[in-house]
């Protein structure tokens, strides 16, 4: 605490030296403020000292500052551009107005201010790192951050962030040997490691992904470190351990359409064709959307609206394989009957309709209708 409290003094006095009004300033009250952080109350005394119309830097530096630190994000933006009018094209200035705009969501604000630091200094990493998080495009991020990986290779967040963008873009080596480089900088750096498996599998790294996943998984038993170390394993050979690794997913109810393919393909290697039977059914139904039906629905709706009657019931029917659906079999009884007036066809699934139990309240109208075409396609009340 003495330390800090020495710091604070040390920083202060200096400060304090170098402003024209320091006679007028209580140092210790304002330490005081700084260490038990009321900075609203220190931007509040310092604007007791200095005038409205004051143009020392130091002394709107100071105040801005506490303005920042207080979360009065308002009054520190009016604080820097104030600073920034009377010195303008000042980094640290610059830094702060792209930092105030960014917690307060203007994008454009920031970015500009990024900019105007970029023009300033071709070289400034931390501005090509922070505008990199702007851009929308990969082709844009990519530019940024291979930049600011240029002026800094082993920063972990823009190793991380311009593989990601790499990977995107299905440059995988690249994505592997930015994320090596950092890798090589700080060797417990775990989220980095954790990032580099995929790469190392899909280039076929397979002996490495085992070897820096089971250290891994010996911290951390995440389901996407396993994932990649399982493929590992099938793709050298090891079926069993492969295998046992997915289970240990499947038990925990976070399998996937992969885990189950892998542990198909595995079971099949081991002779084991029930298991892979098995499982490979489990990878259809994983791969079915609860959804799809209504994909299929909408597609064939498409298709109605541009007279594609052929193509519509093909649509809907290709739904139906996925599981009974009230509106597929309510919209071709619809089709059958309206458009292409085929009343047997329209009567099968208007009764389908009926016989799948669709909701009495939400869907009272449909049934009255289904009813009433059934009893005047085919004469039996």
């Amino acid at each position: 605490m003495m330390k800090i409290r020495l710091f604070l003094l040390i920083a202060l006095i200096s400060f304090l030296n170098m402003t024209a009004q320091s006679a007028k300033i209580d140092s210790e009250k304002l330490l005081e403020y700084y260490e038990t952080q009321r900075y609203a109350d220190a931007a509040r005394y310092l604007q007791s000292i200095y005038t409205e119309d004051t143009q020392d830097i130091k002394g709107l530096s100071q105040i801005a500052y506490c303005q920042l630190m207080a979360g009065k994000l308002s009054d520190a933006e009016k604080s820097y551009l104030k600073i920034n009018t009377l010195q303008p094209d000042n980094l640290s200035t610059l830094f702060s107005l792209a930092g105030i705009n960014s917690k307060r969501g203007n994008a454009f604000k920031a970015k500009s201010y990024l900019q105007q630091i970029i023009q300033l200094d071709t070289n400034n990493f931390s501005a090509y790192k922070q505008l990199a998080a702007y851009e929308d495009t990969s082709e844009a991020k990519l530019k940024l951050l291979t930049k600011a990986n240029t002026l800094n290779a082993t920063d972990p967040d823009v190793a991380y962030d311009l593989s990601m963008v790499y990977r995107e873009l299905r440059q995988y080596q690249q994505a592997y040997d930015v994320l090596k480089t950092a890798i090589s900088a700080d060797m417990e750096n775990f989220s980095l490691q954790q990032a580099q498996l995929p790469l190392a599998n899909q280039l076929g790294k397979y002996s490495e992904v085992v070897e820096t996943g089971e250290r891994l998984l010996k911290i951390n038993a995440d389901p996407n470190i396993i994932n990649e170390l399982g493929q590992a394993y099938f793709y050298l050979k090891d079926y069993q351990k492969c295998i046992n690794l997915y289970t240990t997913l499947e038990e925990q109810g976070v399998q996937n359409e992969g885990t189950l393919y892998y542990m198909a393909l595995s079971y099949r290697e081991l002779k084991d064709y029930n298991k892979a039977a098995l499982y490979a059914q489990k990878t259809i139904d994983e791969a079915i959307s609860d959804h799809t039906t209504l994909y299929y629905a909408a597609l064939a709706g498409i298709y109605e609206a541009e007279n594609k009657y052929n193509d519509a019931i093909t649509a809907y029917k290709r739904g139906l394989t996925f599981g009974p659906s009230n509106i597929i079999y309510y919209r071709l009884g619809l089709l059958y009957d309206i458009n292409l007036k085929q009343p047997k066809n329209a009567v099968s699934y208007y009764q389908l309709y009926l016989k799948n139990k669709p909701d009495q309240e939400k869907e009272n109208e449909q049934i009255s209708y289904a009813k009433s075409r059934i009893t005047t396609l085919t004469g039996v009340k």
